[in-house]
């Protein structure tokens, strides 16, 4: 099948470069002429396991080409995916600017019978949008789909692999004939393809991302909590997730949920249901809940450094919202970074691929180092922000030597505060029990 991928972020270079991985002939189109020109040369805009392979693998194979010639590459396929950015408004909304003049192009250069596949997050009733700005010019037949993906940074290939399910939004038989046979290669082994109306497929994606984000809010208010009352979270954390109603997944405490999908989905949600006059409460609570956390870290350094923090050099282990990533949207290290540079700190970071990203962001207003001891050096505490695996058992004595203060914020829990007391650590963890 001949498949065009209008957006070549996150979400459009993994569908293309997975597309073309089970046959496909993939087209990934954008206007950024280095970013396509990179592309051509396997060198990637973001940083996700497995992506470079699958991308360098396909394009010496022939099967994925990359253009920045969109009215072409729509020209030239069955089923277009467009899979362009969707940032909020400053109301909360989600902009559909670009989704939309890719719906004016493609209705403009329609040449056959397609399937035009919405791929980027989309309030509910945005295909319809797409409908009339196809059908504003075109002069063929066109189907709609509504397929939100549902990858994690840090995991996405093997997510849109080996789905949990795929969604598919369709309004009639041809669109869902053709998407039925683009996707049965990646559900083998029995996940399922679950057909529905548009609308519905459009808010399952917000629905499910809205979800998860308020386990995480919801078991950060718990360790809040927990430290108030003497309880350890962790602790209530498997009591909780043992429950087979509950289950084990996002409920574990840190410096709040950041990325590209969660903040603005939830938002948007919020402002649609506002807009339809239902609003939804819950998840107002949630996203105030977030912004909160993000600053916990920094008052739990407050409290131990008191007014010494307006001189402190503080490291930080951790700059990505998540590992497995560089992607700094929204990231919790951010919120810290502004706090303690405001506060006259000083901060020296590390992170194992987000770096780069972090001099785009920040510049030099911090410092960076390429090894994670080497921001110790002298520091008066440290902060762990993102759970990195090479974080997880590190050289405590080297730690504490390196270190001017003994004082360690651990954001993710990675360590046991017991054996951080019997090291020497002045140790703060997240929920618990009384600091």
């Amino acid at each position: 099948m001949r498949i065009t991928i209008v957006g070549t972020g996150y979400v459009g270079l993994v569908v293309g470069a997975c597309m073309a991985e089970t046959g496909n002939d993939v087209v990934c189109a954008d206007l950024d002429q280095k970013k396509i020109d990179d592309l051509k040369r396997n060198i990637l805009p973001i940083y996700e396991p497995g992506l470079e392979t699958l991308v360098e693998r396909n394009q010496a194979q022939g099967r994925l080409t990359f253009t920045t010639d969109v009215v072409e590459a729509i020209k030239v396929s069955n089923v277009v995916f467009i899979a362009v950015g969707t940032p909020p408004d400053e109301d909360g909304s989600a902009d559909l600017r670009h989704v939309l003049d890719v719906a004016t192009l493609i209705g403009k250069h329609l040449t056959r019978e397609m399937v035009v596949v919405t791929k980027s997050t989309v309030p509910v009733g945005t295909a319809a949008k797409v409908s009339k700005a196809i059908g504003a010019h075109a002069r063929h037949p066109f189907h709609l789909c509504s397929n939100p993906e549902f990858l994690k940074e840090g995991a996405a290939v093997d997510d849109f692999m080996k789905p949990d399910r795929v969604v598919l939004g369709v309004d009639d038989d041809h669109a869902r004939s053709v998407m039925a046979e683009l996707y049965a290669p990646f559900v083998r082994t029995g996940k399922p393809i679950l057909f529905m109306d548009i609308r519905s497929a459009e808010m399952t994606k917000y629905a499910a991302n809205a979800m998860l984000a308020t386990r995480i809010s919801f078991m950060n208010e718990i360790a809040n909590l927990c430290e108030r009352v003497g309880a350890n979270v962790d602790l209530v954390r498997k009591g909780i997730g043992s429950d087979s109603r509950i289950g084990s997944s996002f409920l574990f405490p840190g410096p709040g949920y950041g990325g590209s999908c969660f903040p603005k989905d939830v938002q948007a949600l919020v402002r649609t249901a506002s807009e339809a006059g239902s609003p939804l409460r819950v998840l107002e609570a949630v996203e105030s809940a977030n912004e909160l956390q993000k600053r916990r870290l920094f008052e739990k350094l407050k409290r131990v450094l008191n007014s010494d923090i307006n001189s402190a050099r503080i490291a930080i282990w951790g700059l990505a919202f998540k590992p497995q990533t560089d992607d700094m949207r929204e990231a919790p290290a951010l919120t810290l970074i502004e706090q303690l540079l405001d506060a006259g700190a000083s901060v020296v970071a590390h992170d194992p691929v987000a770096i780069p990203e972090a001099k785009r962001r920040l510049g030099n207003s911090i410092e960076y180092v390429e090894q994670n001891y080497d921001a110790l050096i002298g520091a008066d505490a440290l902060v762990v922000v993102t759970d990195w695996n090479e974080y997880r058992h590190p050289n405590f004595e080297r730690m504490r030597e390196s270190l001017k203060r003994p004082i360690l914020v651990d954001g993710r829990n990675l360590y046991d505060p017991r054996k951080m007391a019997e090291l020497g650590f002045q140790y703060f963890s997240i929920g618990r029990g009384a600091e």
